[in-house]
């Protein structure tokens, strides 16, 4: 009897320990910010039961052990904002597959999620030693745009995430090395309009005034966008052709277009010489939700180095 009490006490208390550590916790921060506040999903989080269900579907298939198993397994955990998960998986990959780049490049661009940019950097480092004389792959949209038509490739956010490494970091110089090396692999115009808005920005931060502009000059107001239409906004605005208060509009709802929309406009008022509003922008970017978001973390990155 005493053993099937004990037995009974070790399953309800495993059981208590799995709810207190499960990835869908509602109090388990995922990440720390720059200023040392804990970060949650949000609640509720959109789409959660169909995400759900896509990261059930994606654990039943698992037993191929195939690294693109693994790989989706850790894209639907980091859609439900689970990213000390997803980190793990993508950890797994590189144990059982340690030449592909593919799991260095989930694994870094989830170390950015997190603010942790030295391990983000020497992932995506090792990324691009490994793909270096490799063809180039299109990659499968972990969240498909609505025309269904996958817009970047392996090489592609290989670059374009080292560069952000760098760019988060504050080294500017290796941001533009990487987003130059982005550009050639950049075959579309979703893909130019992110590579030239990281790459104008990191040039703008170096006083390369002339070579920014250089970078502006294949952006137009028709390019065929289907998915990176912030990018593109923020872009005709460094040309003039778009009003910063028109990208801070309030008819923006979804949280990582709020964010990357701000971000842009208060670097641009950074670097045309207004520190006071880009300041102001920065802390309203910082003030959303949307703390996944490259441009929340960025304008974190810059808000401390303005300290």
């Amino acid at each position: 009897m005493l053993r099937a009490v004990l037995l009974s006490s070790c399953v309800v208390l495993a059981g208590v320990l799995a709810v207190a550590q499960s990835p869908s916790s509602p109090r388990q921060a995922e990440a720390v910010s720059l200023a040392g506040v804990p970060l949650y999903p949000p609640d509720p989080i959109p789409n959660r039961a169909t995400l759900e269900a896509d990261l059930a579907l994606a654990q039943s298939v698992y037993s191929t052990a195939q690294p693109e198993a693994m790989i989706t397994i850790g894209r639907r955990h980091a859609h439900l904002w689970h990213y000390r998960e997803a980190i793990d998986w993508f950890t797994k990959g590189i144990a059982r597959y340690p030449n592909d780049a593919r799991m260095y490049r989930h694994r870094g661009h989830r170390y950015i999620t997190t603010r942790k940019f030295d391990l983000a950097r020497a992932d995506l480092e090792k990324a691009v030693a490994l793909i270096e004389g490799t063809p180039d792959a299109v990659e499968p949209d972990g969240a498909p745009n609505p025309s269904g038509i996958p817009r970047s490739t392996l090489h592609f956010n290989v670059w374009y995430h080292l560069g952000l490494t760098y760019y988060l970091q504050g080294d500017f110089a290796k941001a533009v090395e990487a987003y130059r090396a982005c550009l050639l692999v950049s075959k579309n115009d979703d893909a130019l309009v992110a590579t030239s808005d990281w790459l104008w920005m990191a040039l703008m931060r170096l006083g390369r005034k002339d070579e920014a502009a250089k970078v502006l000059e294949p952006i137009v107001p028709t390019m065929d966008i289907l998915e990176n239409g912030a990018y593109h906004r923020r872009l005709l605005m460094y040309k003039g052709v778009e009003a910063p208060e028109a990208l801070l509009g309030a008819a923006n709802t979804d949280p990582t277009t709020v964010a990357t929309q701000g971000y842009g406009v208060g670097n641009y008022f950074l670097v045309t010489g207004d520190r006071d509003r880009a300041r102001r922008v920065f802390a309203q970017v910082t003030a959303g939700p949307g703390w996944n978001a490259f441009g929340f973390i960025a304008a974190e990155a810059d808000l401390a180095r303005m300290r």
